[in-house]
């Protein structure tokens, strides 16, 4: 592992990389980034990826891959983080006709086992991404502690990202701790004041992103995975200013 663990997901560069790959991949270098965790590779197939990052000297931390994709070509996605040399699998995403009651979230839970068995047979580790629906109320408790509680701690594993935390009404920390063990990656966003809580850069909206981090360290997380689904400046600049923070209070 690389000595900052600080990763971004290249989902927040999205419309640079479709214009200009290589030339994204480096400005995100240039940002300070020693860690990448992708959304797809860039049009590019897995191995020329690979060489241009490890010219950049920065490594895969993980992908995000559609369930859609795990289901039907797990095999594929074996084979191309292996190439890609990343740890981690993570599913991002749940449609809408996955995730209707607490019943569609624990039939979930036996499906992801069965991804993680094979992640971890073939040496990777599986996760999975939340957004704020996996923490919709159903009496006692939610989608996301059912997949928790349902799964088997030896091959699901979780990606906590903390603005869907906040923007569903939980307190990341707490929900941090509630995890603990459990979530080596730590979506790191920010919120702007309501009544938009919207994306902002980390660091620079209204979560307490120290306190955010300490939960982390003491959760057992591996990877702090900055992203921002929107920017009001541009990309590069937006990941230069997170970057730019989590340094400065010593991430």
């Amino acid at each position: 592992m690389v000595t900052n663990p600080i990763a971004l997901q290249m989902y927040t560069v999205r419309d640079d990389a479709a214009r200009d790959p290589l030339g994204t991949l480096r400005g995100v270098a240039a940002a300070g980034y020693r860690a990448m965790e992708l959304a797809g590779t860039l049009g590019m197939h897995a191995s020329d990826l690979r060489a241009e990052l490890d010219r950049l000297g920065v490594v895969v931390s993980g992908a995000h891959v559609a369930l859609e994709r795990l289901e039907s070509d797990l095999d594929g996605v074996i084979a191309e983080m292996q190439v890609l040399g990343g740890s981690y699998v993570i599913c991002p995403f749940l449609m809408p006709h996955r995730r209707g009651d607490l019943a569609a979230y624990r039939r979930l839970a036996g499906t992801l086992n069965d991804i993680g068995i094979r992640c971890r047979d073939a040496g990777l580790r599986f996760a999975y991404h939340n957004h704020d629906f996996e923490l919709q109320r159903f009496g006692d408790t939610t989608g996301l502690h059912a997949m928790l509680h349902g799964t088997d701690a030896d091959a699901v594993l979780f990606e906590l990202d903390v603005y869907w935390a906040a923007y569903a009404g939980f307190d990341p920390v707490a929900l941090i701790g509630e995890f603990a063990g459990r979530v080596p990656l730590i979506h790191l966003k920010d919120m702007t004041p309501a009544p938009q809580r919207t994306f902002a850069e980390v660091g620079h909206g209204t979560l307490d992103i120290p306190a955010i981090c300490a939960a982390g360290d003491a959760a057992g997380a591996e990877w702090f995975v900055v992203e921002q689904d929107r920017c009001e400046r541009p990309a590069l600049e937006s990941v230069r200013l997170s970057h730019a923070y989590l340094t400065s209070i010593g991430r």
